[in-house]
């Protein structure tokens, strides 16, 4: 079961198919960033985890 990296919260796989990074992983989610906001949450999540 797919789930948000940053938070743990459960992921759809078509969720992650969209915003997953290159390696599968998903730093946000609608539950812990913005609806708007998320692939530039999950951006900025991975500039600071250093990926």
């Amino acid at each position: 079961m797919p789930k948000c990296d940053h938070c743990g919260a459960h992921v759809s796989e078509q969720f992650v198919r969209v915003f997953a990074d290159e390696n599968g992983d998903v730093r946000a989610c609608v539950s812990c960033s913005a609806n708007a906001g998320i692939a530039e949450v999950a951006r900025q999540r991975a500039r600071e985890a250093g990926a």
